[in-house]
């Protein structure tokens, strides 16, 4: 056996440059890149490695630099979506707090079951320097390490405590990287002594290697079991999830309801899995869905859930489905999301090979003229709501200045977009919004992280999404929408886009707060409470009706050298905002827009509710009306959806 001298961390550099992932007639690199910052538990090790390799051949294993660790994951998201989870980046930190600040970024990785490489530092695995810089101290269990946090967060967990271990914990790593069944934050932790120890490496161990994504099909009693589910169902609907895109799935299923007539609500992750304005579509369900989506699926009677996880926001905390005789048909990769809510009716399978196979099954099989008709007199008059909705008003009160409300800030950026571009979105009022108002118009065209919904993700994800496009030689514009208190946890990687030249538009919208909890505060009785960026009141002790901080974000955002327009509220808000947009896309280098809104204007209701427990007894009245609201909606929870 072949083999060469070397060290952990160059190992490790060079075998994951040479690992493929193979999807049909797709084949690219697993891991192109790594994203790193340098402490001194990575800095001899995994640092030495990244630069020897980048002497030896720079394209071996590019190396980028980034502002935040928790952001160099949400960045290799933001590309493992766009490339459909064929490939990711690998995050590189340092011992302690470097490693630490990738937790959030690790589950929100595997929330989304989208991969995501972590590689941070760990302590001497000698324990000759007990105890370290940065290092917990558990006087219990001196082997407990910050890294022992990724545990709970991480699809595959392990820690290379001698060099011999680096084979075949790297390949059981990998393994679980491209199993869209297993799929979401794989960390191996590096102690910092142990990455720069030598060993033998074998050449078939660095050699290239492929990894094929698996497309399994439905095996025959599961399909037929859903050919008779779907034939004698009166009203189905069905459910579109991530799954749909992950797997390429959106022809299959676009054939798939023009030869039956079945409609679809889409999920978060769904969105996009059919054109706004196709006939079958009632856009987003549950929640934060539509009145189209959440009557249909609520009166049905078979409910095809695709590629889904059926998150609470998607069964509207098992509130939308009302028909008592509703049966659940779930579709997925994965059998924990198949049987998930007692489904009796799962099809572990792959989504596209699954609509292939069920289209070849129910030939002639339409749905009954009556229900296509409710089909479309639904999906019309939810789309004349959001014709409504997205037009360009502003609202002025006498004495004050016209300001924008979101869903006519929505519209002005879509009517400035193309087709193609992508909007980028996680947290705040602006996921629900979108959700019920944003009309997709290609499959990659909608990214709303949303089961994690980490606030801070939209710029990072978003550069992780243009760095994805420009991979596979798109140049589509990336569209970030982000609130305020979402800007302020995480802008950084702002400084990341204009170092690489890396083009997004960035809307930054002026809320002076979180608008999305204080609305939710004002539904369980909180009345806003502690919602608002104002002076703190030193006699009330709170920050409730001080002026307004002087906070200039605008500025903010052009010291870190891009471009920024700021539009000053008024009458003509929406129209100056689509000029902007435009304006950003014209330009070849990032922009951020800056404007006021108007956080107490709604998107039109769409039917759905969320459940967030209200206090069961108060002294406020506003609490106590809550809970009489929150006791009614309850009622019409279901224990088990299958």
């Amino acid at each position: 056996m072949t083999t060469r001298r070397m060290t952990v961390a160059q190992a490790l550099v060079e075998f994951l440059a040479n690992q493929w992932t193979v999807d049909g007639d797709v084949r690219e690199r697993t891991v192109p890149g790594t994203f790193g910052i340098f402490g001194h538990g990575n800095v001899a090790g995994l640092g030495q490695a990244l630069k020897q390799a980048n002497v030896h051949d720079p394209a071996l294993m590019p190396y980028y630099q980034a502002r935040n660790e928790q952001a160099m994951v949400h960045q290799a998201v933001g590309f493992a979506r766009i490339h459909r989870r064929r490939a990711t980046f690998a995050s590189i930190a340092s011992v302690g707090p470097g490693a630490a600040n990738l937790i959030t970024g690790a589950a929100l990785a595997t929330a989304n079951r989208l991969p995501a490489l972590l590689l941070p530092a760990d302590t001497f695995a000698t324990r000759v320097a007990d105890p370290v810089l940065q290092q917990l101290e558990h006087p219990h269990d001196l082997g407990i390490q910050v890294t022992d946090a990724f545990r709970p967060v991480s699809r595959f967990f392990d820690r290379v405590q001698r060099p011999e271990q680096l084979f075949s914990i790297a390949l059981a790593a990998m393994r679980v990287l491209t199993d869209p069944a297993e799929t979401g934050a794989v960390t191996i932790a590096l102690p910092e002594d142990v990455q720069t120890e030598a060993l033998d490496v074998p050449e078939e161990f660095l050699a290239p290697r492929e990894w094929h994504i698996r497309r399994p099909a439905p095996e025959g009693w599961a399909l037929a079991a859903a050919v008779d589910a779907i034939r004698s169902a009166q009203r189905p609907v069905i459910v579109a999830g991530g799954g749909v895109l992950y797997s390429g799935a959106e022809d299959a299923l676009r054939a798939f309801v023009e030869a039956t007539g079945i409609p679809v609500g889409t999920t978060q992750a769904g969105g996009g899995s059919l054109d706004w304005d196709h006939p079958q579509y009632l856009g987003g369900v549950g929640a934060t869905g539509t009145t189209a989506a959440n009557r249909l699926t609520g009166e049905a009677d078979l409910v095809i859930g695709i590629g889904t996880r059926y998150s609470d926001f998607t069964t509207a905390s098992r509130t939308v489905f009302q028909n008592p005789e509703v049966r659940f048909l779930n579709v997925n990769v994965a059998s924990f999301d198949a049987y998930k809510h007692g489904s009796q009716l799962p099809v572990i399978a792959d989504a596209r090979e699954a609509l292939t196979a069920l289209t070849e099954a129910l030939p002639g099989r339409l749905v009954e003229a009556a229900y296509a008709t409710r089909i479309a007199a639904e999906k019309a008059a939810w789309d004349a709501i959001a014709d409504e909705a997205l037009a360009p008003t502003t609202l002025e009160l006498p004495g004050q200045v016209a300001l924008i409300g979101q869903p006519a800030l929505i519209g002005a950026v879509q009517r400035a977009s193309d087709p193609r571009d992508v909007v980028v979105q996680a947290a705040g009022s602006l996921p629900g919004d979108l959700h019920k108002l944003w009309r997709v118009r290609d499959p990659l065209g909608y990214h709303v992280e949303y089961a994690f919904s980490c606030m801070g993700y939209e710029i990072a994800g978003g550069i992780g999404v243009k760095r994805g496009l420009e991979a596979l030689g798109d140049d589509r514009d990336v569209i970030v929408l982000v609130g305020d208190g979402s800007y302020l946890m995480l802008h950084t990687e702002l400084a990341t886009a204009v170092a690489e030249g890396i083009k997004i538009i960035v809307v930054l919208i002026q809320n002076h707060g979180y608008a999305s909890i204080g609305h939710l505060s004002e539904t369980v009785g909180s009345q806003r409470y502690g919602t608002r960026y104002r002076y703190r009141d030193d006699a009330e002790l709170n920050f409730e009706r001080g002026d307004f901080l002087p906070v200039d974000l605008a500025a903010n955002a052009r010291s870190f050298g891009i471009d920024v327009i700021e539009l000053a509220p008024g009458p003509d808000a929406a129209a100056r905002l689509e000029e902007a947009v435009k304006t950003a896309k014209a330009s070849s280098t990032s922009t951020l827009i800056h404007l006021d809104s108007d956080p107490f204007v709604y998107a039109p209701d769409g039917e759905g509710w969320w459940d967030v427990p209200v206090a069961q007894v108060s002294e406020l009245e506003s609490t106590r009306v809550a809970r009489a609201e929150y006791v009614e909606q309850q009622k019409k929870q279901r224990p088990l959806l299958g």
